[in-house]
């Protein structure tokens, strides 16, 4: 359902005397169009509760043993999309992104993963930084395929992958090696 159309079924719901309740995977408010969706109910006077969830990039991350933050490898965490915009250019702030000492997590980003990569490196990351695209993550599909910024374009797409996706950038990616316990057998 597009968008719009779920903001109206909602709403025409609630208007009909119905409990309305609109789960959706992660957190609503990062990247999850929930602030759209409850201005929409809002602005009709219907009343709402939220109750956050756990954003993909801490679940997928913890996940696939990577933590976000590690006081020796990253002391910051930022989130972007690696979503395109209508035009299809990805405008994000890469000088910002391109520091050590942070972890960048992209959501969306698997269908510009070259042009992330290529960006990133671009604004002064090494070619060899780690990084990580965990696909279906905490799911039992999921998969995690590791690479440095210069071979992760071509390491995932000899694994296909195409299911959602998060982007891992930073130094942190290397603690997965030894934290990765979803993968280890039970």
């Amino acid at each position: 359902m597009r968008q719009e159309e779920i903001g109206q079924l909602m709403i025409r719901l609630a208007k009909e005397g119905k409990r309305v309740l609109r789960l959706k995977s992660g957190d609503p408010f990062v990247f999850g169009r929930g602030g759209e969706e409850i201005d929409a109910l809002s602005s009709e006077g219907i009343h709402f509760q939220v109750v956050p969830g756990v954003t993909a990039a801490n679940g997928c991350a913890s996940y696939a043993g990577i933590p976000l933050t590690h006081r020796d490898y990253a002391q910051s965490c930022i989130f972007v999309t690696g979503h395109p915009r209508k035009g299809g250019e990805l405008e994000l702030p890469w000088d910002t992104l391109a520091r050590p000492g942070q972890t960048v997590v992209i959501y969306m980003g698997l269908g510009a993963l070259s042009d992330l990569c290529a960006q990133l490196v671009a604004a002064g990351l090494p070619g060899d930084w780690p990084a990580a695209v965990i696909e279906h993550g905490t799911a039992q599909s999921q998969r995690v395929i590791c690479a440095d910024l210069a071979r992760l374009p071509a390491a995932v797409s000899e694994a296909q992958l195409s299911g959602p996706s998060l982007v891992v950038v930073g130094e942190v990616v290397r603690l997965r090696e030894q934290l990765a316990w979803f993968d280890r057998p039970k």
